[in-house]
């Protein structure tokens, strides 16, 4: 398995902005598929973006206000999130992919965003 480790959480007021940060134990090339989810205290995981060599795709809730992207020389992923809400409070996980199915998956420990009204 791969180690993710996340970053750039932390207090925003609402309509801020805060960039993540998910740094990879190995080249991002490895990973057919790079994502973000999060989780809210009771709630179920969600996928927030995802990013593959081609394509990039945004859970609505987020869509227009969200941004993924991948760095390969710092083996690193990012999430811009801009106009922030607090229904987007969350423990983010990073998750990486070796595979089209999703079966070799790894997950980093989180990086809490908590957004104040």
């Amino acid at each position: 398995q791969v180690q993710l480790v996340e970053s750039g959480g932390g207090l925003v007021q609402a309509g801020g902005s805060l960039r993540l940060s998910c740094a990879a134990s190995k080249s991002i090339f490895s990973f057919y598929n790079m994502g973000w989810y999060r989780q809210a205290p009771g709630k179920q995981r969600e996928l927030v973006a995802a990013i593959t060599s081609r394509t990039t795709n945004y859970a609505d809730s987020v869509k227009g206000r969200c941004t993924i992207a991948r760095d390969s020389a710092k083996n690193t992923m990012y999430l811009q999130m801009n106009s922030l809400k607090p229904e987007d409070t969350a423990v983010y996980y990073c998750n990486a992919t070796e595979d089209v199915l999703g079966l070799m998956s790894s997950w980093g420990q989180g990086t809490q965003v908590t957004v104040s009204s």
